[in-house]
């Protein structure tokens, strides 16, 4: 469960990156963090004017967001991924490209809503997620009982059936779980989802078509920049924050440049 700051101590080179009584959970601070970062280094590349001024409340002035643009796009050096690349990717993940895939499922959600306690609400359902895994063999009905009581879906009336489901179907995060191999069954791991945390149970699958490299070229392409990108990044935000002041917040540090 993500902790809470109070204390008006989370600065970046002096910087402070929430009021003194403001409450803010640790992702958030992170983000603002790293935003703040990327707002000083703007600055001293000559890309924002000196007199821009940080906020407090994590949203930053147009100007900082358009510097920052041109910060990442001058730092970031993400090439076009070689014809090799994409086909020892395509070889790997073949199945996130086929088509018409279908799983049919039934679920237990246990949602994650506004206060509840993420913690306990976990140990729920790893509680569930074990009890369905060590006796779904010849109680047919288990799953079911279990949906029908424990699941803040409105599917748990219906025993958690979701019926047939494809990609499509199913919000991206979902979808990469339950479409990642041929499992049938229990998954042997909750499914996080926007939603909240999942016990899945897949009845049957029906594998679709596949296609070829040729036809999935582009979107192959896309999907390794986009990998690319997010590890420069990341590097980036660790070369700068490995310089920097930073305090009241845990960031990764390296002072390797991002660029040999």
């Amino acid at each position: 469960m993500a902790t809470t700051a109070q204390r008006p101590s989370a600065r970046i080179n002096g910087v402070p990156l929430h009021a003194p009584d403001e409450k803010i959970d640790a992702a958030t601070l992170c983000q603002r963090a790293c935003t703040e970062l990327l707002r000083q280094e703007a600055q001293r590349s000559g890309l924002l004017t000196a007199d821009d001024e940080a906020a407090v409340d994590g949203i930053i002035s147009e100007a900082a967001s358009t510097a920052i643009e041109a910060l990442l796009a001058q730092a970031l050096a993400v090439p076009e991924p070689s014809d090799e690349a994409c086909r020892r990717h395509f070889t790997a993940h073949q199945a996130d490209y086929r088509s018409g895939d279908r799983a049919r499922v039934r679920h237990v959600l246990f949602a994650v809503t506004p206060g509840v306690d993420v913690r306990a609400l976990r140990q729920r359902a790893e509680a569930a997620l074990l009890d369905l895994r060590c006796h779904g063999d010849g109680e047919a009905d288990r799953f079911a009982a279990a949906a029908a009581e424990l699941s803040n879906c409105p599917s748990g009336a219906q025993g958690g059936d979701l019926g047939w489901l494809t990609r499509d179907d199913c919000a991206p995060e979902f979808a990469r779980e339950l479409f990642v191999g041929p499992e049938i069954g229990v998954l042997p791991r909750l499914v996080h989802s926007r939603f909240g945390l999942h016990v899945v149970e897949v009845l049957a699958r029906e594998l679709g078509a596949a296609k070829s490299y040729e036809a999935v070229r582009g979107a192959l392409a896309m999907a390794l920049r986009q990998q690319t990108y997010v590890t420069a990044l990341r590097q980036y935000l660790q070369l700068l924050a490995g310089a920097a002041d930073v305090q009241g917040v845990t960031l990764d540090s390296a002072d390797t440049p991002l660029v040999q």
